[in-house]
């Protein structure tokens, strides 16, 4: 089991899109929440940042029972990511993965843009540290240009269900074996990581976030099961796409290939770096 923890909001509608898989334990905060209870904590808000790292809630309690692997969810411009070290200090003995979503800053002034500056940057230290496992970058900007012509009152809820599909998937190639290949788990020093859609036809990413430096790209492959079955030499053409792109002793590639029953082939690479993203 994983507990899915969605700080704010806006993340809690992208946490709450777990709640209908049973592997999960989703966990919300947020204050729109009238009264708290077993999977829910209302927060409080407040007007200042500093009041938010001044009035940390306490949360062991409501987390007694959160599993070892927990995945917290968080919107950097969120005032309530003031409250994300605070909280993510009380359950610091679990295995951590973080999934930052990153807004569109060219229009975000004032104070929504310095906690973005300051969230974006603090988390990922803790993660190179090592205090938590993994720092997943998303970014709402890549991911629209990459969905294209999203309705605006579908606009949020479109991305979210982008956003869960993905980390869904991920959770999927990490607990299942594959038809062939093996991604090779990355060094622990590459905590930094994004994902990237892939173009089936030639293995092209199309980044959700725009990362700097890749060290390690694995790529995990989903094939109809009649193409497995069926195609000859389908194996020898996906590995001579992989081998095509740019490896060298510093940036190293895997993969792993999955049947789908869907009809649509699909995929994802998740790029790991141990380099610090400038906020830009």
């Amino acid at each position: 089991m994983i507990s899915v923890i969605g700080l704010g909001n806006a993340a809690s509608a992208i946490a709450e899109k777990f709640s209908d898989i049973s592997n999960y334990n989703v966990y919300l905060m947020n204050d729109k929440i009238s009264r708290s209870s077993k999977y829910k904590f209302r927060l409080k808000s407040h007007e200042k940042p500093e009041d938010y790292e001044k009035n940390i809630p306490n949360v062991k309690k409501f987390f007694k029972d959160v599993d070892e692997h927990v995945q917290f969810i968080i919107v950097g411009s969120s005032y309530s990511s003031n409250y994300s070290l605070g909280i993510l200090e009380q359950i610091k003995d679990k295995r951590i993965d973080i999934f930052y979503i990153k807004p569109d800053i060219e229009l975000l002034t004032g104070v929504p843009r310095l906690m973005e500056t300051a969230v974006f940057g603090v988390l990922q230290e803790y993660a190179r540290s090592g205090l938590f496992n993994t720092i997943t970058f998303f970014s709402n900007l890549n991911l629209e240009n990459i969905l294209q012509n999203i309705p605006v009152k579908e606009y949020y809820d479109t991305l979210n269900s982008s956003i869960f599909s993905t980390i869904h998937y991920l959770n999927y190639f990490e607990n299942s074996d594959p038809e062939i290949g093996q991604v090779c788990p990355p060094s622990e020093i590459n905590r930094v990581r994004t994902v990237g859609m892939l173009d089936m036809k030639n293995l092209e990413e199309k980044w959700i976030f725009d990362l700097d430096t890749e060290r390690e790209l694995c790529y995990y492959m989903c094939i109809n099961e009649k193409r497995l079955e069926e195609e000859g030499g389908l194996h020898r053409k996906l590995v001579n796409m992989l081998k095509e792109k740019p490896r060298n002793a510093f940036r190293k590639i895997s993969y792993a290939i999955y049947e789908t029953p869907l009809q649509q082939d699909f995929g994802f690479c998740v790029a790991h770096t141990n380099v610090i993203q400038k906020n830009s």
